[in-house]
């Protein structure tokens, strides 16, 4: 009897430590959460612990299941640490798909980096990462953490899922604070998900999220942090920097970071305000002097990449960026902010989230946001914007990277939320004016000025400063349609004043007309020609986004070879609806010539999903008119 009870406890103990080693095993996830996923997050769960106004404690446990590749961006294993930020335990446990242990890694096993590069000045900014190379897939990662910081301005956004083709087991988020400090929080896009509220009280917050299955990404979607629900946290008296602060109003807010944060960052040495006067002269002009600023800037400094909240969000003082030469955006516009009160022109440091993607600063939301920091100049009743960061760039012009959206704008009487400047779509334009040349062999000659403004301006201006390789690549891309393609001579305009860039391109290509007996076929619109795909999407689940509209307008001429007629000329052709307008039209000249004129204009806008196919339709008709060809025949 005894020793069958001996037998039992071991065989259970055995039962039991497989059950254990199996809990991570990928055969226990459903296939719900399997399809169309790269990963699968096991359990996300963050247990933040804001002690008080100056301590905050944040514990993070990740457990993810890698199928592929692309899975592996989904480990999220770092985390960032500083002088006010300590990393109190880190580690990893690797599992293979049965669930059987492969590996430990400690804390020595993590990469510790700077988080700055060339820059001593940041050398306190450091990154904890798992740089980990698995065996084989499919694996599971269970990843720790745990951190505590005396700044409690950033509470973490919690994402109940961080991304495409990820699915989420469960997702867990705890929060525990003191009622006198003021908490807050804001959801996003609750309603599709399967989120719970757990607690909600004076001090507790607990969210729980189950079972959501992997997203597919479908082309021209908004990001999918504007698509999947998030939890925003805040409060309202906070600790940053070294201070106290209070986040009440954006008016009070702004007040505080002008006064506490900036306050002593602009002092500047005696010769180099001695200098920047000389510079200026007898300048009275506010714009002008700031014109002859920024130009200095531009000159004088180069840019360390430092997104705000990971260099801190006190700038490096002025005088460092004017003795060493460079600085993040933080610094730069700073630095800037400083020559200018050299010459009594005022400017407000400006809070954003930079991306070619817009975002917004949660107007409704008072607490710490961006990611990115500009310089904003009075001028009359609007505001004369500064990418500090820039070497290249026109005065005032902001390109795709800090347009069109709400911003935070520090004045001394406090912060304001305000719109920066929005390019109209029909003020994008791209104009193009040019000829080509067919001659009896079916070979292309050609020249093409292209004339780019508002938006488009940013998006070709970078060609000027690429490498002669890269501009042979970036044209054959432009010119996908035309095989055989060789480059003349290539020269550029950049009219900074009048932010117009300008391409003077020459071009020929061999066989761009092809001869099928007596006959020549060959399509008209060879420089601008839409030969892009809207794929089809059956059952699209998301809305689309066309994030800025433009206008496109060409007008060339195109000699025809001798002895050749004309058999057959595509007709004039226009297409109205509510993504834009397009219209094309070929006029035969003398001495067998056509003007071929073009223009294209489509609107910026948010569309439903439902909308989808009929934009597809739309682009569709655009792609086969812009393939139209003409038929010669030999005469």
């Amino acid at each position: 009897m005894k020793n069958l009870f001996c037998a039992l406890f071991f065989f259970s103990v055995i039962i039991n430590s497989s059950a254990q080693k199996s809990d991570y095993s990928v055969l226990l996830i459903t296939d719900s959460l399997k399809q169309n996923a790269n990963a699968v997050v096991r359990l996300d769960q963050m247990d933040i612990n804001i002690a008080s106004q100056r301590s905050m404690n944040i514990k993070t446990q990740r457990i993810v299941s890698v199928f592929n590749e692309k899975g592996l961006n989904d480990i999220d294993a770092y985390h960032h640490y500083d002088k006010t930020t300590s990393i109190k335990n880190i580690e990893a446990v690797v599992y293979d798909g049965m669930g059987s242990e492969i590996k430990k890694l400690k804390r020595k096993d993590f990469r510790d980096e700077s988080a700055v590069s060339g820059s001593t000045l940041f050398s306190d900014n450091r990154v904890l990462y798992l740089d980990y190379t698995p065996i084989s897939y499919p694996f599971t990662i269970v990843y720790t953490c745990e951190v505590e910081t005396s700044n409690t301005a950033f509470i973490p956004q919690w994402y109940f899922i961080g991304g495409y083709y990820l699915s989420v087991e469960k997702s867990i988020l705890n929060v525990t604070f003191p009622k006198e400090l003021g908490f807050k929080k804001k959801e996003f896009r609750f309603s599709d998900f399967n989120i719970k509220k757990t607690t909600e009280s004076d001090t507790r917050l607990s969210y729980t999220a189950a079972n959501i299955v992997a997203q597919k990404q479908e082309d021209m979607s908004p990001s999918y942090g504007d698509l999947f629900p998030k939890v925003m946290m805040g409060l309202e008296n906070f600790h940053l920097e070294g201070v106290d602060g209070k986040a009440t109003t954006w008016e009070v807010f702004g007040k505080w970071y002008g006064e506490k944060i900036l306050n002593g960052t602009t002092i500047l040495p005696e010769e180099t305000k001695v200098k920047i006067k000389a510079l200026v002269g007898d300048e009275k002009d506010p714009v002008k002097k700031a014109k002859i600023i920024y130009d200095y800037v531009q000159k004088k400094s180069r840019y360390v990449n430092i997104a705000v909240g990971i260099g801190g969000w006190k700038p490096m003082l002025a005088s460092d960026v004017d003795r060493l030469g460079y600085g993040d955006c933080k610094a730069l516009s700073n630095y800037t902010k400083a020559l200018l009160q050299v010459v009594d022109v005022p400017s407000y440091n400006t809070i954003l989230y930079g991306d070619r993607y817009k975002s917004d600063i949660q107007s409704d939301f008072v607490s710490m946001q961006g990611n990115h920091m500009i310089l904003a100049i009075p001028n009359n009743n609007n505001y004369i914007w500064l990418e500090c960061t820039s070497q290249d760039d026109p005065f005032g012009y902001q390109g795709t990277f800090t347009d069109d959206r709400d911003v935070l704008v520090v004045k001394p009487e406090g912060g304001e939320i305000i719109r920066t400047k929005i390019y109209e779509d029909k003020g994008n334009t791209q104009e193009g004016k040019g000829s080509y040349t067919i001659d009896e062999n079916g070979n292309f000659s050609g020249s093409l000025k292209i004339a780019s403004q508002g938006s488009q301006y940013s998006l070709k201006s970078r060609v000027e400063t690429m490498q002669p390789n890269e501009k042979e690549e970036h044209y054959k891309e432009y010119w996908d349609n035309i095989n055989n393609l060789k480059l003349g001579k290539i020269t550029f305009t950049n009219d900074k004043e009048n932010t117009c860039f300008t391409e003077n391109v020459q071009i020929n290509a061999s066989n761009y007309g092809a001869i099928l007996g007596n006959k020549m076929i060959f399509v008209v619109d060879a420089f601008n020609q839409y030969t892009g795909n809207v794929k089809r999407i059956r059952n699209r689940k998301n809305p689309f986004q066309i994030q800025r509209g433009y206008l496109d307008t060409d007008e060339i001429e195109i000699s025809l070879p001798a002895g050749y007629g004309i058999e057959f000329l595509p007709s004039n052709y226009e297409l109205k609806g509510k993504f834009g307008e397009y219209k094309t039209e070929l006029i035969k000249k003398e001495n067998n010539k056509l003007t071929y004129k073009r223009s294209m204009f489509l609107n910026k806008g948010k569309y439903s999903n439902k909308e989808y196919d009929e934009y597809r339709v739309f682009m569709e008709q655009i792609s086969r008119n812009d393939n139209a060809k003409i038929i010669l025949v030999k005469s």
